[in-house]
């Protein structure tokens, strides 16, 4: 999705939401700036580092943070993981360390549990941050503590970030996918219902809990740019929430 159509989409969900695109603006500016100082990637690096070192450049696994997480890691530990390009995000990530899979790629907003975000990162995934203006103070203190990073915003792209389209970390983890060259996308953990995991809120009292009024906003955003990829591009896509029971 290239940013004039997704500007529509951007200012509807700043509308409905109540966020600020003045502040999604100003950590965009900071994280460009500490990329500048810290080092960054380009999509090329990205695709070149991850999606070209597997078996099949076209077959990817997003993963997201719903109640179906574990069960659906435990289905893709069935597959020939060589073939296809791990892409988690933020709190999923989690989830798959605790299975012992590391995942190429995690979208991130750095708001999942850091220890195992680094982790990962240690372990050799390539981390895509994301700004906006709710995350300014974690993206000032965390962000070098990465790296191999590409760095995105959800306004207008600026230096060295990209707005692929896509808001929360799950949908965002689409279209980064399909931004690498994504011809079948498989989903895990991807409910767009109305529960949340500790993966996805790791403050909350128990393994699953209601999701909030913002959060189920959110949830019915990413499900209708789900809909936007089947409806517009050529990639298949297999919700392993249908497929799986």
């Amino acid at each position: 999705m290239d940013f004039d159509e997704w500007e529509g989409w951007y200012e509807e969900i700043l509308e409905t939401l109540g966020f600020s695109r003045e502040g999604d603006e100003k950590t965009a500016v900071l994280l460009d700036k500490i990329l500048e100082e810290h080092g960054f990637l380009t999509l090329e690096d990205l695709y070149n580092e991850t999606v070209h070192k597997k078996n099949d450049t076209t077959k990817f696994i997003v993963f997201g943070a719903g109640p179906s997480i574990k069960k659906h890691i435990e289905e893709i530990k069935t597959y020939d993981l060589e073939e296809y390009i791990l892409v988690s995000s933020d709190g999923a990530t989690t989830a798959l360390l605790e299975e012992d899979v590391v995942p190429d790629i995690v979208a991130t907003d750095l708001d999942g549990t850091l220890s195992d975000l680094l982790v990962a990162n240690d372990k050799g995934s390539y981390f895509v941050i994301h700004a906006h203006g709710n995350n300014e103070e974690v993206i000032e203190k965390w962000t070098t503590s990465f790296n191999k990073i590409l760095g995105t915003t959800q306004s207008k792209p600026i230096g060295h970030l990209y707005n692929f389209g896509g808001f929360t970390d799950g949908d965002r983890a689409m279209y980064l996918a399909v931004a690498l060259g994504c011809k079948e996308m498989v989903l895990a953990g991807m409910d767009f219902g109305t529960i949340v995991t500790r993966y996805s809120r790791p403050n909350i009292e128990g393994e699953t809990g209601p999701a909030d009024e913002i959060k189920t906003k959110k949830l019915i955003f990413a499900e209708r740019l789900l809909n936007w990829i089947k409806e517009n591009t050529d990639v298949k896509v297999i919700n392993l929430v249908d497929e799986v029971k």
